[in-house]
This record gives C-alpha cells, structure tokens and sequence, in this order.
C-alpha cells in the first residue's frame, strides 16, 4: 500500500461547527452505538448459552451479530471521539485501517446475509435433507469462505484506493474514510480505477442479490404450498426477519457505493451514511428478537436465569 503522497493525515466531516451540535451528534451516536452494542451482545450471548440454539441458522445470525458489533465500532467511536475533542482528523494509516476494516465487515455482513438466505431456503424446500445439507462441517466451510472472500476485496479494494497519490486536499466529505470520497481527493487518473471499483462492487452485490431474490422466490412457492396456516406462519416468521434485513442494508449500502462519485451530494451522502454504518447493527437484533420465539424464548430464561441468581444472593447476604 506504499504511494507517493505528501498527505500524512485526513481531515473529516463533522455534522456541524456548533459546539451545542457537536454534543447532540455525540449524545445521539452514544445512544445508538450502546443501544447496538447490548442488543448483539444479547443475542451473541443467548445463542451461546442456550443449547436448543446451537443450529446452523443461529450459528450464522451469531456471526452477523460479532460482524455488526464490528461493523458499528468502525467509523462511530472515532466520529464521537472528534466531536467531543472538537477536531477532525485522522492519521494516514488510521484512514487505511477504517477503509479496510469497513469494508471487510461490510462485506462479510452481504456474505452471511446470502448464507442465510441459502439456509432458509434448504430448511424450507428441502427440509429432508436440511441435516445432510447443513452439518457443522458445511457451515464452518460457509463461514470460513464468507470471512476469507471479505479480507481478499477488502485488501484488494483499499490497496486499490491507497495505492493513489493525493493531492486534492485531505478533507473527506464524510465522517468517516470510505472509498468514494477519498477517490475525490486523488490527483492521479482515477477513472479506471472508479470504473473498476463500481463495477466490481456491483457485480458483488447483484450477484449476492440476485442469489436471495432466487432463494425466496423458490421459499415463498414452497410456503403457499404448505396446507397449514399455522405452518404457513412458522415459515414465514422465520424468513420475514431475513427479508427486512436484507433489504435494509442493500438499499442503502448499494446507493452509496454503486453510483460515480462525481454525482456525489455531500449533505445526502451524510445521511445515506449513517443509515448504512448506523442503523442496520443497531436494527438487526431487534428485528431478529421481535420476529423470533425462539430468541424471546431463550432471552426470558437467561433473564430469569439471572434474576433467580441475584435473588438467591441477596438472601444470603448480610
């Protein structure tokens, strides 16, 4: 990732000049950061303990629960950092380590959601060989696969980006390092190479996109099949969780990445982004334990769990 630059450091967006708004955005980001940090750990911890949930759906949602805690520590930690600090900059090599991280957990997080739906639709359509199908050496083969191909675009893409010189400035319109708005700064030919990036990411994403749309389209036939309506309802309150989360984070991620940066509007990129690094890790849990009994199910006996613990404590303490 070596290149000839004289930028040592990057300048980020902040949400406002204002000190009184400087501290909303901080209050508000804490709020949501926390709120999105308890509700995967919930979930990470219950599918853990619980051994009713030691499955190959809920092996995978504990992935995406570990990806989105990483996914959210990514760029919010360092954009409340500087709003509290009143600056804005990140050093050079922080800058790489974002981008790379970022996308490495983005991708895994469109990986594990193509997964999942591949899940969903064995367990749906051909539920006499779900066992066979999806035994613990298939999915830790998922998953290893998921991780792997995410490090390889994520290093490819970064690389890519970094291997540019800069001489545009060194603010990045955003509040934190992300590819389309560092290209802006590069002073060597960035066509190809945006080009290249676009097209990449939206051969990635259509092909991940293309692949859940096939696969619901084949569970959806195969749950109006079902005589039972309460049949009917398990298997769609098992998929309808997947549905909105899919559709949450494509939507938003594929709207950033997959248009020239020169169309770029600085105030709706702001917004877009929070959506797409905010909002998805915070939602995710709470969609998945709103939609899930078994999840609501487990979380009641590990409070109550917990509760009878503190409860038999306090009578034996003094």
């Amino acid at each position: 990732m070596s290149n000839q630059t004289s930028v040592t450091e990057f300048l980020l967006r902040g949400f406002s000049e204002v000190q009184e708004l400087q501290i909303l955005h901080f209050v508000v980001f804490l709020v949501l950061y926390l709120a999105a940090l308890m509700g995967n750990l919930l979930i990470i911890t219950v599918i853990a303990l619980d051994r009713h949930l030691h499955t190959p759906m809920y092996f995978f949602l504990l992935n995406l629960s570990f990806i989105d805690l990483c996914y959210i520590s990514v760029p919010v930690p360092k954009s409340m950092v500087n709003s509290v600090t009143n600056t804005r900059s990140i050093s050079y090599s922080g800058c790489i380590i974002q981008v790379f991280l970022f996308l490495l957990f983005a991708v895994a997080e469109l990986s594990f959601l193509t997964v999942m739906a591949y899940d969903r639709f064995v367990a749906i359509c051909q539920p006499l060989h779900y066992e066979t199908v999806m035994n613990r050496r298939a999915c830790v083969q998922m998953a290893a696969s998921s991780w792997f191909s995410s490090i390889v675009y994520s290093a490819l893409h970064t690389g890519n980006t970094f291997a540019l010189t800069f001489c545009g400035g060194n603010t990045v319109d955003q509040f934190f390092c992300e590819i389309p708005q560092l290209l802006k700064l590069a002073c060597s030919d960035v066509y190809r190479r945006e080009v290249g990036a676009v097209v990449l990411s939206a051969f990635l994403g259509f092909c991940c996109f293309v692949f859940i749309i096939v696969s619901y389209v084949q569970i959806f036939t195969t749950v109006l099949r079902i005589p039972s309506e309460q049949g009917r309802h398990k298997a769609f309150s098992t998929c309808l969780p997947h549905l909105i989360v899919v559709t949450l984070f494509l939507c938003t991620f594929m709207f950033a990445y997959l248009k020239p940066t020169s169309s770029s509007l600085s105030g709706l990129d702001l917004m877009v982004a929070v959506l797409y690094s905010v909002v998805p890790p915070m939602m995710n849990p709470i969609i998945y334990s709103m939609r899930n009994k078994e999840i609501k199910t487990a979380l009641r006996k590990l409070i109550g769990w917990r509760l009878f613990t503190m409860n038999k404590m306090s009578i034996f303490l003094p």
